[in-house]
């Protein structure tokens, strides 16, 4: 029987972006025939889905928007009363305003040390396309080290120049540009290449205990991780190479990917204790979840401890949180 389980990759939308969002992407989301109000509700209907998949514990977080420094500190707080109300079936992540990347450290330390926050779950990269490898983030990475608390990098919708450049074509249908600029490749490819950079930058010899966990399996790298520490030394001195970092800094969930094979891949190059259970709740569904965990069960890949770990003991470790509903 599957363990109770801990998702990290749980959204909700904020009141501050359902009356004030200014991006496309965010608007688009609005108009999804009942995905508004899943994401606008952080009780009674989140519940009875996370019990319908064995969910004991939600980190919950913002879904993917553009958003100023205040409404983050409004997503934040009003995210803060929700776990407050239930704080046996929600935990927070921050949203951190990256666009504004002095802002980000200190409202990550408000969330942590006032908020009881467990990290933090931020775009892939800011509203202009810039990433995180920049000087100007440095600071919310040594707040997230100095915190020990991670950060979750989450993918985001193309710039229109990411857009033209990568995946629109006079023979692409529109459709297939938009699905593959996210959900189908773009998303994935954008986040293990965020990696990459930070890796290239030196961030993880500057700041040796950084925390950052990703999705989907992985956001492909897995499947690319042997070529990757290859090749990476050609990029200049490193005091800890990518093996290093990925064993040690680099987490990964199972976010919306529902299939052993990725995982078949996971288990024979990623440390267990780095591999954790997600949705993406609620773009995908807990009970998808919960049918791909009684598969991966069910397929002989992992032990029954091992299988605990992956539903709820990494993270609870992690992210020093506890499941307390059990379905047993």
């Amino acid at each position: 029987m599957v363990p109770p389980l801990i998702a990290l990759e749980e959204h909700f939308f904020s009141q501050a972006i359902l009356t004030e969002s200014t991006d496309s992407y965010s608007e688009q989301l609005k108009h999804i025939p009942g995905l508004i109000d899943k994401l606008a509700d952080v009780s009674d209907l989140r519940l009875q889905s996370m019990d319908a998949g064995k969910v004991s514990l939600q980190i919950v977080s913002h879904a993917p928007a553009a958003m100023s420094p205040s409404q983050c500190k409004s997503a934040n707080d009003q995210l803060a009363q929700a776990v407050k109300n239930n704080p046996d079936r929600f935990a927070g992540f921050a949203v951190l305003p990256v666009s504004h990347p002095a802002e980000c450290a200190a409202e990550l330390t408000r969330c942590v040390k006032e908020l009881d926050f467990v990290g933090a779950l931020i775009n892939n990269h800011a509203a202009d396309g810039t990433y995180y490898d920049e000087s100007a983030y440095l600071p919310m990475f040594q707040a997230a080290q100095d915190l020990d608390v991670p950060i979750y990098l989450h993918p985001i919708w193309p710039t229109d120049d990411m857009m033209s450049l990568l995946y629109t074509g006079a023979n692409i249908p529109g459709a297939a540009s938009i699905s593959l600029s996210s959900s189908a490749f773009g998303w994935h490819s954008d986040v293990a290449v965020h990696i990459l950079r930070l890796f290239a930058s030196g961030l993880f010899d500057r700041l040796p205990k950084l925390k950052i966990i990703i999705g989907h399996m992985g956001e492909m790298l897995p499947f690319m991780l042997e070529r990757i520490i290859q090749l990476s030394p050609r990029w200049g001195p490193r005091d800890r190479d990518f093996k290093t970092v990925w064993d040690n800094n680099i987490w990964i969930t199972t976010s919306g990917d529902w299939s052993v094979n990725p995982m078949a891949c996971i288990l024979r190059n990623t440390k267990l204790d780095h591999v954790l259970y997600s949705v993406d709740y609620p773009f995908a569904t807990n009970e998808a979840g919960l049918a791909f965990m009684q598969d991966l069960e069910r397929s002989g890949l992992v032990t029954a401890q091992q299988l605990e770990m992956i539903a709820h003991g990494n993270a609870e470790t992690l992210l020093r949180v506890k499941h307390k509903k059990r379905w047993d």
